[in-house]
């Protein structure tokens, strides 16, 4: 079989991997003697490799993440409420696997967002599907969706990642027609699949967020009964105190992470 009718097949049967080292592959196998086995071997590793390289960035494609941040990038120094053992913990994703959730608990400022992406792009190194959402964007979606008849789709659209982080609870009250779709999706995923809040708002004052106690803790019990919690009660990165050139501390915009 020539080259190009190779190249051809391995199209046909959509052996992308293998297409695209083939060359570099026959040319290594005949000068290093390799066996046909060990030939075949490396081809199908190339395969296998091309095959979670294309699901992983499918994967980031679809979680809409706003931006990309790990835990190395953290400043846990600055953080010191933060035990970084359990973070370190959270990160190896079990509790995706056991359909436990995290909330990030803090001020405006403190790292929330950046440890819930940090999170996010663990699990998907780890073969999970994730999705980002504002919460304010996730409940307009929900709502307007039930204009077209497409709810119960959009509802799914959520209810589909194992882990669905939902970023900026309690920023603004939750309006009441919306309150019930948060519900919907924190009751249908509720041991079924994994979610990360992040909130500027202890839990007390959740029925604020809801104007609704009897809700607010309907929506607490199930989020809280299988969860890691953080509490972020250090500084905001974006008012940290620099030192300028005269010696003087000033509060400068310095941003550094987001939430």
């Amino acid at each position: 079989m020539n080259n190009s009718l190779l190249k051809s097949r391995l199209k046909d049967f959509k052996l992308s991997g293998i297409l695209s080292s083939i060359d570099e592959r026959l040319a290594y196998a005949n000068s290093n003697a390799l066996s046909y086995s060990e030939f075949i071997e490396l081809l199908l590793e190339d395969e296998a490799n091309n095959r979670r390289d294309n699901s992983h960035n499918k994967r980031y494609a679809r979680a809409k993440f706003p931006i990309r941040k790990t835990i190395a990038e953290f400043d846990f120094s600055f953080q010191p409420s933060i035990d970084k053992r359990q973070l370190n913990d959270a990160a190896t994703c079990q509790f995706i696997r056991e359909h436990q959730n995290v909330v990030f608990i803090g001020s405006p400022g403190t790292g929330k967002t950046h440890l819930s992406i940090a999170l996010g792009i663990q699990a998907l190194l780890k073969g999970h599907k994730v999705l980002f959402s504002s919460v304010a964007d996730m409940l307009y979606n929900l709502h307007t969706a039930k204009a077209d008849n497409s709810f119960y789709k959009k509802l799914n659209y959520y209810l589909e990642p194992d882990l669905l982080i939902l970023d900026e609870l309690g920023f603004k009250k939750v309006p009441a027609y919306s309150a019930d779709d948060f519900f919907e999706v924190i009751s249908r995923r509720y041991e079924k699949g994994s979610v990360i809040i992040s909130t500027n708002k202890p839990f007390e004052q959740w029925g604020e967020i809801f104007a609704d106690n009897i809700l607010a803790g309907a929506i607490l019990d199930r989020i809280v009964h299988h969860s890691l919690v953080f509490k972020i009660s250090g500084p905001s990165y974006r008012a940290k105190k620099v030192i300028n050139l005269n010696g003087q501390n000033d509060i400068g915009e310095e941003v550094i992470m987001d939430n």
